[in-house]
């Protein structure tokens, strides 16, 4: 069988994914699609991309559709992360939350419905004040913890996380208003 056709549910022991494998199995597809990409990305922007599509996988474990490919997943995560990369590397402001959602390529009214709350973040978070949305970034899509963000922006561990509970609360307001509902905290 090849590594492509495997689905999710062949890679579940114990009722957990079994990441190891998953990595084995999947370093060399994900190295591919990324050099095949026509993007420049630098070694460490290929690592970052490597262990991020593994670290999404594993967060968003009982997301998957367990009857699915798991190349689908694979792909479709690599490829967006790729994109993101290349705009971050553009220093363009655009934030995408990769981690909560999938792009299932078979679920094309989901993936629509995304790409359009997506946008309203994207908005919502261009309003923000620069130190807000930067926080916010290094929360979210940096995976800084509190301790660290407090002390490279000065301030509280407290004030911190008013700011991100804030920023949630703002963009919760602003999906509800876009007619979209927001699971997050």
């Amino acid at each position: 069988m090849k590594v492509s056709d495997n689905k999710i549910c062949t890679y579940i022991e114990n009722n957990r994914l079994d990441m190891e494998q998953i990595t084995a199995d999947y370093t060399n597809y994900i190295n591919t699609i990324m050099r095949k990409s026509y993007i420049n990305l630098s070694n460490e922007d290929m690592e970052e991309i490597l262990l991020d599509v593994f670290f999404i996988i594993w967060k968003n474990q009982n997301k998957l559709d367990i009857n699915k490919s798991m190349s689908a997943y694979i792909s479709g995560i690599t490829k967006n992360l790729i994109k993101y990369k290349y705009r971050q590397n553009k220093d363009s402001q655009c934030i995408e939350d990769y981690e909560d959602k999938l792009t299932d390529s078979f679920d094309i009214d989901s993936f629509v419905s995304h790409n359009e709350s997506k946008r309203i973040i994207l908005k919502e978070l261009e309003k923000l004040k620069k130190d807000d949305k930067e926080i916010f970034i290094e929360y979210y899509y940096e995976n800084q913890n509190i301790k660290n963000i407090a002390k490279k922006f000065n301030m509280s561990d407290t004030k911190i996380k008013s700011k991100l509970f804030r920023t949630r609360k703002r963009l919760r307001k602003a999906l509800k208003k876009g007619g979209y509902s927001y699971n997050g905290q």
